[in-house]
């Protein structure tokens, strides 16, 4: 079973106000306190790889991450963010204007970006990407920087949820969520959004006790992260 920390970049200075996609735009001063307090929550954990989108905010990102742990970074566009063609880089608030925007909002799995790429089609590659990991680094700890977008629908699909439910999850930037993902078997998600201390316990498999009616395995305790909620300040794109 490999446990993969979906790590969601630090800030950059268009964070909550435009729709950055697929720019260059490095972390702000704010992104790069958020990367190295990033870097040390997650010192304690046995990483043995680190992969990130090649984009600017998310290599850096990733790199913060990789030098605690003597890691060199493995850049795979599998984890880029959705191309948004036309859209990149254009402000929120005239976003929101758009006739597109109610769609995207409530139903995007139909949505095709103009001159981009669709939400699903974003889905599936990111998923793939995800499943090459799994099968690269059984029984291990990897992280994989990546997109709120890209997050959310790894998330989504993972937990056998429609597409048109994912705009429903929230992560913040610099936020850990972690799955434990068994080759064919059944996915868990241990963390969403989490954002304060991780320890190797944090992301171990939940203890599992006998029932005393039946005899049928349960998770003993759960684990629930400290995510962002849809009403935060940060914006859940990018």
């Amino acid at each position: 079973m490999t446990t993969l920390l979906l790590v969601r970049h630090a800030t950059t200075a268009a964070t909550g106000s435009r729709l950055g996609g697929r720019t260059e735009t490095p972390l702000d001063e704010r992104g790069r306190e958020q990367a190295a307090a990033l870097a040390e929550r997650l010192a304690p954990l046995p990483l043995k790889a680190v992969y990130s989108s090649p984009l600017a905010r998310t290599a850096q990102t990733a790199a913060a991450i990789a030098a605690r742990h003597r890691l060199e970074v493995v850049c795979d566009d599998g984890l880029l963010e959705v191309d948004y063609g036309r859209w990149t880089d254009r402000p929120l608030k005239a976003l929101y204007r758009t006739r597109l925007w109610p769609v995207i909002a409530q139903r995007p799995s139909l949505v095709q970006f103009p001159d981009g790429e669709s939400i699903r089609g974003a889905q599936q590659r990111a998923v793939e990407a995800v499943e090459a990991l799994v099968a690269r680094h059984p029984r291990q700890v990897v992280a994989a920087v990546t997109h709120a977008d890209v997050i959310k629908a790894v998330v989504a699909f993972y937990l056998g949820l429609p597409l048109d439910l994912f705009q429903r999850i929230a992560v913040a930037p610099a936020s850990v969520t972690v799955l434990r993902l068994p080759p064919g078997g059944q996915p868990l998600l241990q963390r969403l959004g989490d954002d304060g201390p991780l320890t190797p316990e944090a992301v171990a498999p939940p203890p599992r006790h006998r029932s005393q009616r039946g005899g049928q395995t349960r998770t003993a305790r759960g684990s629930r992260g400290r995510g962002s909620s849809p009403g935060g300040k940060e914006s859940s794109r990018g």
